[in-house]
């Protein structure tokens, strides 16, 4: 088994099979979506023909979501597994929600959670896609006066509600509109199915992966991560590699793969934040250049799939660091000129 290989293929990293941003999202379940304007190029990059004006069209549309869904962090998920992967994921997410509350000593009693909701509802309707500014504007008009923290944890606790989902892509702030109007609301499915549908989109997607990639990913706890596994059946089997067990799809990607290809990969991509476990893709010695103990992940640059460099998505021109001793070569220019043509097309 080559692992390596076999997550750039599984991943859309290398021959790509999608077409459309809204094919890329479904396909891996959910995305990492922590930087606002990278996660449209770590969609786009995963495409056939990588393009900005696509993404933008496929999330104004409802196509693709961004939400808090797992690990009280943001995420991308398709329009079709909105309302399952809500369902699942919502309970721990307001868990996470709560204990921050109560670390920073605040407290929302249901009264002011349900004024404030209405509040969110009717603002969300008036404006289609409404800021964070605009619901602390209309709040204060209300008579509710509250700080930046406070409002947030009322946006993300309406967010879990199903209230409110993304709304339209600003190319700064993040919007929110109201997620029954955005999203149709599906027939009813239970938990088991939409726990199988999130652990097979996991794997298939990030192949060969571990149990404890996909506890750390998910944010489920072991017994349900262990469920959605077991759900799976005969569709998924287990491989040792180098003394660890790795889980892969009946259907998983091996052909495909090309040496030589440079990935320049935006901060918070799933490449890495996929995995509990990174060193297969990134040296133990060079992690400090790809991501810090609190959680700050940079953008990297990766040869054949090994992290090896980083790089500067918002210069004009090709900025490239190598840690490993590599140099600037046609490889990299021709990384460059795809990611500059995406931002135009």
């Amino acid at each position: 088994m080559n692992p390596v290989a076999i997550r750039l293929l599984n991943q859309q990293l290398t021959a790509p099979q999608f077409s459309t941003p809204a094919e890329v999202v479904s396909h891996m379940g959910a995305m990492q979506a922590q930087e606002y304007r990278m996660m449209r190029w770590a969609v786009a990059m995963r495409t056939c023909k990588p393009s900005h004006k696509a993404f933008k069209e496929a999330f104004d549309k409802g196509k693709i979501i961004r939400l808090h869904l797992m690990r009280g962090t943001w995420q991308l998920v398709s329009a079709e597994d909105y309302w399952p992967f809500l369902q699942l994921c919502a309970p721990k997410a307001i868990a996470i929600i709560k204990g921050w509350m109560s670390s920073n000593k605040i407290t929302i009693p249901d009264d002011e959670l349900i004024k404030v909701r209405r509040i969110f509802e009717q603002t969300a309707a008036n404006y289609g896609s409404a800021t964070k500014e605009d619901f602390a504007l209309t709040l204060a008009e209300k008579g509710l006066q509250m700080d930046d923290h406070r409002l947030s944890y009322h946006i993300r606790m309406a967010e879990m509600s199903g209230l409110l989902c993304s709304g339209e892509l600003h190319p700064t702030k993040t919007t929110y509109s109201l997620a029954e109007e955005k999203v149709k609301k599906p027939t009813e499915i239970d938990r088991d199915e939409s726990l199988m549908r999130f652990t097979r989109k996991y794997f298939q997607s990030r192949q060969p992966a571990t149990l404890e990639d996909f506890v750390w990913w998910s944010g489920l706890t072991v017994s349900d991560c262990k469920r959605g596994i077991e759900l799976l059946g005969d569709s998924i089997h287990k491989e040792t590699w180098q003394g660890r067990d790795f889980y892969l799809t009946d259907d998983c990607r091996t052909r495909g793969f090309r040496h030589g290809k440079i990935l320049l990969i935006p901060p918070y991509d799933e490449y890495l934040i996929g995995y509990k476990s990174r060193d297969i893709v990134l040296p133990p010695e060079h992690r400090h250049r790809a991501h810090n103990n609190s959680g700050i992940f940079q953008p990297i640059i990766a040869h054949d799939g090994i992290i090896c460099g980083n790089w500067s998505p918002f210069k004009d021109k090709c900025n490239a660091e190598f840690f490993n001793g590599e140099t600037t070569s046609d490889a990299i220019q021709d990384a460059w000129q795809t990611y500059v043509r995406y931002k135009k097309i």
